[in-house]
């Protein structure tokens, strides 16, 4: 008997574009289960934040990973993937259409399409390159990576420390490109993504920004980030909106230039999202303002036009 056609669809765009309320609507609409797919949100320690969803919003649609780990705990894209994919395989069994959100696009594409494989590295040769990055800067790391691996240089956010270590210690540990392991071959899915992105102009995506960033520190950000400040080494926490409070405390920063430039490398980071996603000329978009029913309409057709023989 012919397996029934199974659909997951994804909805991504940048940061405060509106992807939660979306989720919702769709998930009351097909009856479905939300994957969360923010890279942050994952931890339960980092709830103001990341804008993990008000509990009026999680109590609407059922809402997984969603602080489920502590930044205590290690956890990757590699292990979501596993994760994200295993509680698919039951949710589908329940109901052919799910909803995944979210702005990480490591994290879409690794449940969508599959991880390229890396080769292991000795954990020696990530500890030299954090102390590099201690002692000489981003901007030596960023000029080492050019040399080895322009491609690489050329395409992943340039800006990121982890993302420029993690090309790096690759490149030096296999003494291959980062670049020559990716887009490989990967296992085929058992469903059909359907993308939809949403976005708008910039000037309404920045006020959106600068009203979250508000939101949160009238919510409270200043004290989580307080609490977080002794740990601020870890992974998880390195992250915009705590890493400038961090260099407010440390006496780097004035509470009014930290708070500025929370809004700016977000700004810098909705970008990066835009870029990342349009890269997919699968997606559908629509302006954020779109009306609910028309986005199911076009969800609908194309849904029909996959089903036909």
């Amino acid at each position: 008997m012919k397996d029934v056609q199974k659909f997951l669809i994804t909805i991504v765009g940048p940061t405060a574009i509106g992807k939660t309320a979306l989720s919702i609507q769709l998930a009351t609409h097909f009856k479905s289960d939300i994957i969360s797919c923010d890279s942050r949100q994952f931890f339960k320690e980092m709830k103001i934040g990341t804008a993990v969803p008000e509990e009026t919003e999680l109590a609407a649609a059922t809402h997984h990973f969603i602080q489920n780990k502590s930044i205590f705990e290690a956890y990757n894209v590699g292990q979501f993937e596993k994760d994200a994919l295993k509680k698919l395989a039951t949710l589908f069994q329940e109901n052919t259409v799910q909803i995944m959100v979210g702005g990480s696009g490591l994290y879409v594409d690794a449940v969508l399409t599959g991880l390229d494989a890396f080769p292991k590295v000795a954990p020696k040769v990530r500890e030299e390159l954090n102390l590099a990055l201690e002692t000489k800067g981003l901007e030596a790391l960023q000029n080492q990576l050019k040399e080895l691996d322009i491609e690489t240089y050329n395409n992943i956010a340039i800006d990121n420390p982890q993302r420029v270590i993690r090309a790096l210690e690759v490149c030096i540990g296999s003494g291959r490109p980062y670049s020559s392991y990716k887009n490989k071959p990967k296992a085929p899915r058992n469903f059909t993504a359907i993308k939809i992105g949403l976005d708008a102009e910039r000037s309404h995506i920045y006020d959106r920004i600068n009203l979250r960033v508000d939101h949160m520190l009238k919510n409270g950000l200043l004290e989580e980030a307080k609490k977080l400040h002794a740990h601020k080494q870890l992974n998880a926490l390195q992250t915009v909106g705590y890493r400038e409070l961090f260099s407010f405390f440390e006496g780097e920063f004035t509470q009014e230039f930290a708070i500025s430039e929370i809004k700016k490398n977000t700004r810098r980071f909705a970008k990066r999202q835009l870029t990342w996603f349009k890269r997919d000329k699968d997606t559908l978009w629509f302006d954020s303002q779109t009306g609910i029913e028309k986005i199911i309409t076009a969800i609908t057709e194309k849904m029909n036009a996959i089903k036909e023989p």
